[in-house]
């Protein structure tokens, strides 16, 4: 088939092109061993690139311009690793040369810099797409899978009838991924969560976050809940991070009497909602950061959840900010959440987070509990 496609072209064409060593080497490699899916996506771009060369060699009225080559160039950064689009490149070059050496107006200095920029930036594109070992669109299409496996994860289990929950999840800068993810456990009769704050923002702390969220996520339920942030410390200590730190609260929740345990791990203090004298309370659990001392003590604290109580849980990224003690963004935050109470926790709870994070550039993220 390659071979009556090159006999298709004009004698003349064909002897340029015999001219070209890139071009010679190109058809010896596509005749050589067995066709790939990389080899038909090559073998059908520099076709385009041929085409569309010859077209603007001929072409009179300007439907086909050299600069529409800038498009195979493209095709070649997401589809193609580097070497073959090196050679695809050279056959640009190639097509780029017969139509000035055609016709010299037809390839100006803005048609050149604009192909040269696209090269650098499809190489670019397909260095980093190679050494992720992904071609194509692949890799988005893999970061997708993992931000909704994130998302999914983050989800709170379903609760038996006379209990409610919403999680809010707000990464800075609008980005997919963000430092702070929840994990949580239900079965039946008792309720695990885990809220967990990883260091820095956006997509800077969500490969961390990733990671912690699949090994957290089996830790929870798995092993006493009590022993549950220690081991999360230990997991953290064989990484060696050296870079940034975490913070984590864990709550566990008796769903037939009420009762609930909180322990920190450095992370901003839990609040509990006592519907009957319409009071917050901040929980005193405190704890050292996840990752920092080889033995993680902590130390619980203990309540009941009666009908219409609620218990908050927030990160740092609603109560922070620069020149500002943490009580007084604290106390910001639960003045803003006096209004979930009339309103019901459920209607208001995104609201809140959208509110508290408006002036603040950091990932945010808000569970509450409560029992109807």
């Amino acid at each position: 088939m390659l071979q009556r496609l090159v006999h298709l072209l004009p004698p003349r064409v064909r002897a340029f092109l015999r001219r070209i060593p890139v071009l010679v080497r190109f058809y010896r490699w596509l005749r050589r061993g067995k066709l790939t899916r990389e080899r038909y996506v090559f073998a059908a771009l520099a076709l385009l690139a041929i085409a569309i060369g010859l077209a603007a060699a001929t072409d009179s009225k300007g439907w086909a311009p050299s600069g529409a080559l800038v498009l195979t160039v493209l095709g070649g950064g997401l589809l193609l690793r580097v070497r073959s689009l090196s050679m695809l490149l050279g056959v640009v070059v190639a097509m780029v040369a017969y139509d000035a050496w055609h016709d010299r107006s037809a390839v100006g200095p803005g048609v050149v810099a604009t192909l040269v920029i696209t090269a650098v930036l499809a190489v670019t594109l397909a260095r980093t797409r190679q050494q992720l070992g992904v071609m194509g669109l692949r890799g988005d299409s893999m970061l997708l899978e993992l931000r909704d496996r994130l998302r999914r994860q983050g989800e709170m289990p379903e609760l038996p009838d006379g209990w409610d929950s919403q999680v809010v999840l707000l990464q800075a800068g609008g980005s997919s991924f963000g430092g702070d993810f929840v994990v949580s456990s239900c079965d039946g009769d008792s309720l695990e969560v885990a809220l967990v704050d990883v260091s820095g923002k956006g997509t800077d702390a969500g490969t961390r976050a990733l990671m912690l969220s699949g090994a957290f996520g089996g830790l929870l339920g798995s092993i006493q809940s009590d022993r549950f942030l220690p081991a999360c410390n230990a997991y953290l200590q064989r990484q060696r991070w050296d870079e940034g730190f975490v913070t984590a609260v864990h709550v566990v929740v008796d769903l037939h009497t009420g009762d609930y345990t909180v322990e920190s791990a450095g992370h901003p203090p839990a609040v509990q909602f006592d519907a009957g004298s319409g009071n917050w309370k901040v929980s005193p659990a405190k704890g050292v950061v996840l990752g920092v001392v080889p033995d993680l003590r902590c130390v619980p604290e203990s309540g009941t959840l009666r009908p219409g109580d609620a218990l908050l849980l927030y990160t740092d990224g609603l109560v922070e900010s620069p020149g500002r003690d943490l009580d007084a963004g604290i106390d910001g935050l639960l003045g803003e959440a006096e209004r979930l109470v009339p309103n019901g926790f459920r209607k208001g709870a995104k609201e809140l987070v959208e509110r508290m994070a408006a002036a603040r550039d950091d990932d945010c993220a808000l569970v509450l509990i409560w029992r109807t």
